[in-house]
């Protein structure tokens, strides 16, 4: 393990999630302790620590890849860091919108729901 890149990653991901969500996170390493370093070396210390684009933007991108994947099952994590990060409940709706246009209600409607499942658990 390269503790540097690894030690990156998890600072990016201190900037983007509490740490309960992290410990939760962390429990892939139980699974396979490999594809866990792969995620928070290459995924957050690698892609997310670049520069040129804040934080706020790459999960702008993030949440507009995962909605056109339909790729739902990580929109949760990725929705609370957009929020940690900067982002607001309206930005982060009207991306939900604007993505509609271009991958179709159903996706659109998914993540909605999600989005206001998180909005709801944070009131």
């Amino acid at each position: 393990m390269e503790n540097n890149r690894f030690n990156t990653g998890k600072s990016i991901i201190d900037k983007m999630v509490s740490p309960e969500v992290f410990d939760h996170m962390s429990n892939m390493k139980n699974i396979s302790a490999d594809f866990w370093e792969m995620i928070v070396a290459f995924g957050f210390g690698d892609v997310y620590a670049r520069e040129g684009l804040s934080l706020e933007k790459r999960e702008i991108i993030t949440l507009t890849t995962l909605i056109t994947q339909g790729a739902f099952d990580q929109l949760e994590f990725h929705i609370r860091a957009a929020l940690k990060v900067g982002l607001s409940q309206n930005e982060i709706k009207e991306i939900i919108i604007q993505c509609a246009a271009y991958v179709g209600f159903p996706k659109a409607v998914h993540a909605m729901q999600i989005a206001g499942s998180v909005f709801k658990n944070m009131e």
